[in-house]
């Protein structure tokens, strides 16, 4: 298990409007793709990672203004890289912002509106690191089991949300449970709202290890992995930190570096 490192000054999750530095509309600020330093991988008692190449100039995925949106769990490169992806907001543990500041590790937040309304906040100093934040709708329901009405105000008032809340619209969207994905309704109604694909996943975080689709059980470049913002109380005792240090330790047996999503995705063009 990873160890909590000692006590820091926390976030105070309570920050409102653009983080530092971002005018509004703006896209958050990319991080270096490289890992944080040695120093801060032995503070959260983890081997570095590999650091992730330079971003593709020709992006593997391109996305287009209208027509369908495309659904996919993996993006096609031979970069040894995987995407992480959080999401819903549950858990809201400074730490968290702690330790992705000390590891500078990409992830990309899809965030459900009805969870994170009460702290906005807790989330904005994550995107100010250039992390990016994505729409998982109002509150979280199977998308298959709604009307195409509903369907469609859980993508848009989501949408308008976020893009009030952190300066930019949601490029991209996932059903909960991955549900309705591949559906003509769903997908007409994320064309509706502005998101221009839906994002599914290869591999699914747990506590300790993770869920393979492959029956080989292990990560391909290009794989996307699904985590949660989770605490002790779903974890069965671990922190958000510990689980994520868990997922970062799989990764880095087998070698891969992880990636910003958005950096292997070409948006429309304006």
């Amino acid at each position: 298990m990873v160890a909590t490192p000692p006590a820091a000054a926390q976030s105070s999750g309570a920050a409102s409007g653009t983080p530092a530095g971002q005018a509004p509309g703006a896209t958050p600020p990319a991080a270096a793709p490289a890992a944080g330093d040695a120093a801060a991988w032995t503070k959260w008692n983890l081997k570095p990672l590999p650091p992730a190449p330079a971003p593709p100039a020709d992006k593997p995925v391109k996305l287009q203004r209208t027509g369908p949106v495309p659904v996919f769990s993996d993006v096609k490169t031979t970069d040894k890289v995987v995407f992480v992806t959080i999401d819903d907001g549950a858990e809201k543990d400074p730490k968290f912002v702690e330790m992705l500041t000390d590891l500078k590790v990409p992830v990309s937040m899809f965030l459900t509106r009805d969870i994170v309304k009460d702290n906005y906040g807790y989330f904005k100093p994550l995107q100010a690191l250039g992390n990016h934040v994505q729409n998982h709708t109002v509150d979280h329901p199977v998308m298959s089991k709604i009307p195409a009405e509903k369907q469609k105000s859980e993508i848009c008032d989501a949408q308008s949300a976020l893009t009030q809340q952190y300066g930019t619209a949601p490029l991209l969207f996932r059903p909960p449970f991955g549900d309705g994905a591949n559906t003509p309704t769903l997908n007409t109604s994320v064309q509706q709202c502005g998101p221009r694909a839906i994002v599914l996943w290869r591999e699914s975080m747990q506590i300790h290890d993770m869920q393979y689709q492959a029956a080989d059980q292990k990560l391909k470049s290009g794989d996307i992995i699904l985590a949660h913002f989770r605490g002790p109380k779903e974890l069965k005792g671990a922190t958000m930190t510990q689980m994520f240090g868990e997922l970062l330790a799989r990764i880095q047996e087998q070698g891969f570096a992880v990636a910003r999503l958005e950096d292997y995705i070409q948006a429309p063009a304006s």
